[in-house]
């Protein structure tokens, strides 16, 4: 027994996860976004902020669930903190635009943060005022309480590196592919570097 517990005690402590929920547009950009991130270990799109139980994308994109279009970030608060994430969010969106992102139009692809406690808010707030401060602009992404998070169909995960062909209008090409002409055709890293320049994190 002694023994045993002379291991555990070399091991490393394994890593405290905890997750946030932000929504930042086409939840496809947020995920490859943010799972660049030291110290997030996985992002999961879906859906939250609205009353429809249990809704999928074609009933959040015609409207009327009340729906965001949205992500859940895991990470490892020893590496990485709430607020870090907060404002690395804020840069990698268009928190002026309250219609909606870049070629998204429309209530799900507005902009939020979903806060689940007081650390978080007051973390959210912080980053808010002090991007605002930054931009120089009235920041009109809205800090809400969190509620039921319901994961998006299994073909929306990870959609930015998927090697499945699917049908587009420039063809039959590869996930990953027709993510990319989706995001360049969108203009969100143009618009992104256009608000933040050398700020934006994850524009290339």
């Amino acid at each position: 027994m002694k023994h045993l517990a002379l291991i555990a005690a070399l091991l490393p402590a394994p890593a405290f996860a905890a997750d946030l929920f932000v929504a930042g547009g086409c939840f496809w950009c947020v995920e490859a976004d943010f799972e660049k991130v030291k110290g997030v270990s996985e992002v999961v799109s879906g859906y939250t902020g609205g009353t429809t139980k249990n809704p999928d994308y074609k009933a959040v994109t015609r409207g009327g669930t009340g729906h965001y279009e949205a992500v859940r970030i895991e990470y490892d608060p020893g590496t990485v903190s709430a607020r870090q994430l907060y404002d690395l969010f804020f840069r990698s969106v268009d928190p002026t635009d309250a219609g909606g992102q870049f070629c998204d139009r429309g209530n799900s692809y507005r902009t939020a943060i979903f806060v689940s406690n007081a650390a978080e808010k007051q973390a959210a707030q912080a980053a808010k005022a002090e991007a605002e401060k930054a931009l120089g602009k009235k920041i009109v992404t809205p800090i809400l309480d969190a509620k039921t998070f319901y994961e998006a169909e299994d073909y929306h995960q990870d959609y930015y590196k998927g090697e499945n062909r699917v049908v587009t209008r420039f063809g039959i090409i590869k996930q990953k592919d027709a993510y990319k002409r989706y995001r360049d055709g969108c203009r969100r890293d143009e618009r992104v570097r256009e608000l933040w320049g050398n700020a934006a994190p994850f524009a290339g």
